[in-house]
């Protein structure tokens, strides 16, 4: 069986549809740009004229990120009046990135920062963060949030579930393994791109202390109700069981020691190529979908908000799940009555439902 890589089918939903449905991932950002803004005032910066560049590595549509960025810019422009700011935003080559430049210019009715920095210039580029995004020893800041758990490809089929927090035995650790490999690889390309004294901001999805991830923090566990439900069109002929077998997320979460190995290890290539952690934490961000049923109570209005922020990042890997030989008219009406199904089952019995953000927020610095 040939690898299902993520760049072949892996995008973010497009138009805008990203960024208006998953609120909860631009609350993660709002919340940590202060750890941002403090490793900008343990290293200060030279106001020396020379180029300031700044990544935001898996931007989506730049929606989410795009007042944390604006912070973030302004703050630099207000200590270096005199370097040009370059903006780079990176996604993988299927990304809509018309809408990113759509949103950073102001053509959405979004607050930009593009109108009130100075000297700014935007840029984009469709190269998979797993590769080397922008010439060496010229990045002063790397930014990802809720992206890094993406690998490069499918190590191999989980035979039980759709995401590798529910597989066992051989196959959760050969998921653990590949995650292992692009971490570090991941790493490597941020430390060559970095400037001496440059430092990474990095907000992953992964599995805190208390064994909680995405999606299961002590309710209904997301991803099991994703299996189950998919499962469940299979048993009925809408799919077939090969079809199930070739559904699985392209992810893997990390544990906060899994996140710390090359960091920490003077054995490490990343350690020995200079990389250091500066900071590391976790944080839960609860749904926001979640929050606002706790306060209008209505079941059904909950289910119609809550399944858009599933679908906007879910959606290609049901579809990439499907043959091949299915029209992409019979694809998309599978994957919308799977969603369908999800959102009625929320509606019929809402409690215990809710995607809280489960992440690892990292400060990386380049000695």
């Amino acid at each position: 069986m040939t690898a299902l890589k993520t760049d072949d089918f892996m995008a973010m939903k497009g138009a805008g549809y990203y960024s208006q449905a998953t609120i909860g991932a631009k609350h993660v950002m709002d919340n940590a740009a202060g750890l941002i803004l403090d490793a900008l005032e343990r290293r200060p910066l030279a106001d020396d004229g020379t180029d300031f560049t700044m990544t935001d590595m898996g931007c989506a549509d730049g929606g989410t990120s795009i007042d944390m960025v604006g912070r973030v810019l302004s703050a630099v422009r207000a200590k270096c009046p005199s370097r040009p700011i370059r903006m780079v935003y990176t996604d993988l080559p299927r990304n809509d990135f018309s809408q990113v430049f759509k949103n950073v210019h102001g053509l959405t009715g979004l607050e930009t920062y593009a109108k009130s920095i100075s000297d700014l210039y935007v840029f984009a580029s469709a190269t998979s963060f797993h590769r080397q995004i922008v010439p060496a020893g010229s990045l002063d800041l790397g930014h990802s949030a809720t992206a890094s758990h993406y690998i490069t490809e499918v190590p191999m089929p989980i035979e039980n579930h759709v995401h590798m927090v529910g597989a066992t035995g051989a196959t959760r650790d050969a998921w653990r393994a590949k995650g292992a490999v692009d971490w570090e690889n991941f790493l490597l390309n941020r430390t060559r791109e970095l400037k001496p004294g440059g430092f990474l901001a990095l907000f992953n999805f992964g599995i805190d202390e208390e064994g909680r991830y995405l999606g299961s923090t002590g309710g209904v566990s997301m991803f099991d109700t994703f299996d189950r439900i998919w499962r469940e069109m299979a048993a009925e002929g809408t799919i077939t069981e090969a079809e199930v077998l070739a559904t699985n997320f392209p992810q893997v979460y990390r544990t906060v020691e899994e996140f710390r190995a090359p960091l920490d290890d003077p054995g490490s290539p990343v350690y020995q190529a200079g990389l250091r952690a500066e900071h590391v934490e976790t944080r839960v961000v609860r749904c926001p979908f979640a929050v606002d049923f706790e306060r209008h109570g209505d079941a059904a209005k909950f289910a119609r908000a809550y399944i858009p922020t599933l679908r906007s990042w879910s959606e290609p890997v049901f579809l990439a799940g499907l043959s091949p030989e299915r029209t992409v008219e019979e694809r998309a009406e599978i994957v919308d009555a799977y969603f369908g199904r999800y959102e009625a089952e929320v509606a019929r019995a809402p409690h215990g439902h809710a995607m809280d953000y489960v992440h690892c927020y990292m400060i990386c610095r380049k000695v």
